[in-house]
């Protein structure tokens, strides 16, 4: 499993995939330091502002909240790629063949292709997790909880690699690639839909997007890191914060990882079930 992994690995280095995702990533950093920065110049103003809300807090939370989405998304195509062609991709190239004859076997093929994808988008998601945190804080303001939403991304990031995987084994490299980002879009609308429905205090769309959430569990892991951000933030700034998208969300509770580990274990057996009936 170790050596499909490196092997993985290896493949992405020599296609230069981790040159052109660092190169992106200074910039995505460089233009978020940026625009923190003309965020937190433009509310110093108002510091003595009626409605008691902290201008700090209210800037630094969304825009880390939106950091937060963005890091999201480029872990899920960071890990989506990682794995768009791990199966039928290397079949239709007969590179598949040779290597689960043996000494291998399917499903170690499988597993390395997984935790090369998982560990790669995983631990890019909490380094340019931690780059926005340190921006954010050494201009303005530092976040409530920084581990559990770090951990929040990092456990997304595996989910999608995970589905991406079982797509792989079933769907062309094109198809899958669609699937992943449609199912990727579903599990956001299904967020937003819940985060509205609290607002409008209507159950139907809170049910809705509690439900979806729980089938797609990256948006529940998203959701409880990004409520890890503000956790202490009390009074008028909380309310005005919950407000946006980016600010508030909703804690997963206690079995949220247990559960989204039984998922990954599931996707990732269906997969391996999949591929062995497979002819190749």
């Amino acid at each position: 499993m170790r050596i499909v992994a490196a092997h993985a690995l290896r493949e992405s280095l020599r296609r230069r995939v981790f040159a052109v995702v660092l190169v992106l990533s200074i910039v995505f950093l460089a233009l978020y330091a940026w625009g923190t920065a003309e965020l937190f110049a433009d509310v110093e103003s108002w510091d003595d502002n009626e409605f008691g809300v902290e201008p700090d807090v209210l800037a630094g939370a969304t825009v880390l909240g939106l950091a937060t989405f963005a890091i999201l998304f480029l872990g899920a195509v960071l890990a989506t790629f990682l794995t768009l062609h791990a199966v039928r991709g290397d079949a239709d190239r007969g590179l598949l063949q040779p290597l689960v004859v043996r000494p291998l076997g399917r499903t170690a093929y499988l597993g390395g292709r997984l935790l090369a994808a998982a560990t790669v988008s995983a631990a890019y998601s909490v380094a340019l997790f931690g780059a926005c945190v340190v921006v954010t804080g050494v201009i303005g303001w530092w976040p409530d909880r920084v581990v559990e939403p770090a951990l929040g991304l990092a456990g997304a990031a595996v989910v999608i690699a995970a589905l991406a995987l079982l797509g792989s084994v079933v769907l062309g490299t094109t198809a899958n690639g669609i699937a992943v980002f449609m199912v990727f879009g579903a599990g956001l609308t299904a967020g937003l839909l819940g985060q509205i429905g609290e607002s409008l205090n209507s159950d139907t769309l809170t049910d809705i997007g509690e439900i979806a959430t729980w089938v797609l569990p990256f948006e529940a892991l998203y959701q409880d890191g990004l409520a890890g951000l503000t956790a202490d933030v009390t009074g008028t700034t909380s309310l005005v914060v919950n407000l946006g998208p980016f600010g508030g969300a909703n804690e997963g509770g206690a079995l949220l990882w247990p559960f989204a580990a039984a998922y990954v274990a599931a996707t990732f057996a269906a997969a391996a079930g999949l591929f062995k009936r497979r002819d190749l």
